[in-house]
């Protein structure tokens, strides 16, 4: 192992680190008051914390993506994620890096996400398009770089494809910290323009906004969530916590700013029964997380059919947006 990039990276996130023993010793508090099994062992401790972390940033980038039809954006960067371990992998294996695969992740599915964006821009196809292209290339090397190092693996690929509760380490949960961080930093500086962006584009560019630089800053946004989530949810599942919700949140809602607000508690919901669930059943979470917010989804459209037969037939409201001469934007 490289030891000196390990100890630097150790070194960095020391704070982190701080913060996710306090996080552990409150659990404990909680544990030794409820008695709850969930809350004894410290995996688990990590586990709940990172949920909740995705259970905000996921709905909070996904709102902004299903409203702009980018629901499969998820997908493709979650395969390109998938490479990134791949890319982890082989350099530990080869040259000793000794880093997480998920920092390697990271890198990938940014420069991925930025692939998405500059192959629409200089072809002129539609976003699906490119999302195809850049989806089959990151899974095409992350199989082959697999498949290559296969004799040197010490650790299953199983658990990046479908995640795992115990594989949630301290590093990965304070990397987990540092992403969500980032996301929800982005989105509370940004999120009038990209809610300009989202609903008007050509508004937005003939009001000065640099369009071009918020969708690239969205999509290296929704990379970041994609590698946090698959921590628990794995590759193959990440996609549906940036749609489900969100889909669920739309029957309910009246206003972007409820849905974006009822999507985060949909999300949290699903994450607290899920890994719960999972936990009690010896389950794979993310699988059950998937299928409880499924299941929260169609009670809400139950709820959204209700209120429609209420009368409660408002049209959304999508928010005040003005433009002020420097091409800034605001409720």
């Amino acid at each position: 192992m490289n030891i000196a990039l390990q100890t630097t990276l150790d070194t960095v996130l020391a704070p982190l680190y701080w913060l996710l023993s306090l996080w552990s010793e409150l659990m404990n508090v909680l544990f030794r008051i409820t008695g709850l099994g969930i809350l004894e062992y410290a995996f688990m401790h990590r586990a709940l914390l990172v949920g909740l972390c995705i259970g905000v940033m996921a709905p909070l980038i996904g709102t902004f993506l299903v409203h702009r039809q980018l629901a499969l954006i998820g997908d493709a960067l979650a395969h390109t994620a998938f490479a990134g371990v791949a890319v982890g992998l082989f350099l530990n294996a080869v040259i000793d890096l000794g880093v997480t695969p998920y920092l390697t992740a990271v890198v990938v599915a940014v420069i991925a996400a930025l692939f998405i964006e500059l192959i629409s821009e200089a072809t002129d196809a539609y976003n699906d398009v490119s999302m195809a292209i850049v989806l089959s290339t990151g899974f095409a090397l992350g199989t082959t770089l697999i498949s290559i190092n296969a004799g040197g693996l010490t650790v299953s690929v199983d658990q990046y494809l479908f995640g795992n509760l115990s594989t949630v380490t301290q590093q990965s949960a304070a990397i987990l910290l540092v992403l969500f961080a980032v996301v929800v930093g982005v989105v509370g500086l940004t999120r009038n323009q990209l809610l300009y962006v989202t609903f008007d584009e050509t508004a937005a560019a003939v009001s000065g906004l640099p369009v071009a630089w918020y969708n690239r800053l969205m999509v290296m946004t929704t990379a970041l969530v994609v590698v946090g989530a698959m921590q628990i949810m794995g590759v193959i599942l990440v996609a549906a916590m940036l749609v489900v919700p969100v889909a669920g949140a739309t029957q309910v809602s009246r206003s972007f700013t409820e849905s974006l607000v009822v999507s985060v508690l949909l999300a949290e919901l699903s994450v607290v029964l899920g890994i719960a669930v999972a936990y009690y059943a010896g389950a794979t979470a993310g699988g059950v997380v998937v299928l409880c917010a499924v299941a929260i989804y169609v009670a809400a459209v139950a709820v959204g059919r209700v209120q429609d037969g209420h009368g409660d037939d408002a049209s959304p409201e999508m928010g005040a947006i003005t433009t002020t001469d420097d091409g800034s934007t605001g409720d």
